[in-house]
């Protein structure tokens, strides 16, 4: 194995830490405690475990932390009129709704509902067109977090070539407006990319996004490459457990690129780290109050 290990668990501890450091400011300087909420639609295992995770580190952060666990059978209006309620809660400065959600419920009509300025998921088109034009937004977390760990390995990104495997709302999209803000040069690849093999072979970057296990082979990435797996897929062994991989076939990449980061313990712990940060930024602008600078730069030492 040739490529540096992105340590996104170990960056997102340092984070966090950097964040708490922040909160207890707030509510030491001007009686601010930042509250996030987290709207949790069903039973499925996996989004019990997110939302669960999401709620302890934000009270580990001296964050307020709101949950609220809806019934799978819920009438999308029972979810609108809880979203309204805590638009209007002042100790709620972030609203998140854990997705999937059932099919009753409209999940553009839900996001919609979330004022911009409590989004901190950045999916509201308020926040996603000022992330496309260059203005000020919440910016989606999972994004956000990639971009983190790329200029902490990278340093400056301007004139290197990025490739996006995946254009969803999410990841995709929102990931090739933050380099273009970082003056890289974008390609967003698809399922109907030609070719698509010799596009992220030209990445300097390559961050994929696609949610197809082990889709992208050791030979399809340029040498000494920085390599972004934001996938997170389970797959059958033979021992019947299962196990969690990438986007990316990690030990043929790993021979290639000169940086990769793993599945589990890359871009997944920065997506909550980053669900922190923007609740500390929107209770920062909902107060007037200064948004805190250099958290990235103090949490890397």
């Amino acid at each position: 194995m040739k490529a540096e290990i992105i340590d996104g668990k170990q960056a997102a501890e340092r984070l966090r830490t950097e964040i708490g450091r922040q909160v207890v400011r707030l509510r030491e300087q001007h009686l601010l405690t930042p509250g996030l909420a987290v709207i949790l639609v069903g039973e499925d295992p996996a989004s019990q475990v997110y939302v669960r995770n999401k709620a302890r580190q934000a009270r580990e952060a001296s964050m307020a932390s709101f949950e609220y666990r809806l019934p799978y059978s819920v009438p999308q209006e029972k979810v609108l009129e809880l979203i309204a309620r805590l638009n209007d809660d002042p100790a709620v400065h972030g609203i998140l709704v854990q997705l999937p959600l059932p099919p009753q419920v409209d999940a553009d009509r839900v996001i919609n509902a979330i004022r911009s300025e409590k989004d901190i998921d950045g999916f509201h088109p308020v926040n996603a067109g000022a992330l496309a034009t260059g203005g000020d937004g919440m910016v989606p977390c999972t994004p956000l977090g990639c971009l983190m760990l790329l200029k902490h390995r990278l340093g400056d990104l301007s004139g290197l070539r990025a490739v996006v495997l995946g254009r969803s709302n999410i990841v995709g999209k929102p990931m090739a407006a933050l380099l273009l803000r970082e003056s890289c040069t974008v390609t967003i690849a698809h399922s109907k990319t030609r070719d698509l093999a010799d596009e992220c072979r030209r990445a300097d970057i390559l961050v994929a996004a696609v949610g197809r296990p082990r889709m992208v082979p050791g030979d399809w990435i340029k040498p000494g490459a920085t390599v972004i797996d934001v996938g997170i897929n389970r797959i059958d062994t033979p021992d019947g457990k299962g196990r969690l991989v990438g986007d990316v076939d990690f030990d043929s990449a790993a021979e290639v690129a000169g940086a990769i980061t793993p599945v589990p313990g890359g871009v997944g712990p920065m997506t909550i780290a980053c669900l922190l940060l923007n609740t500390l930024e929107a209770a920062c602008r909902q107060h007037g109050l200064p948004v805190p600078q250099g958290l990235m730069e103090a949490a890397w030492g």
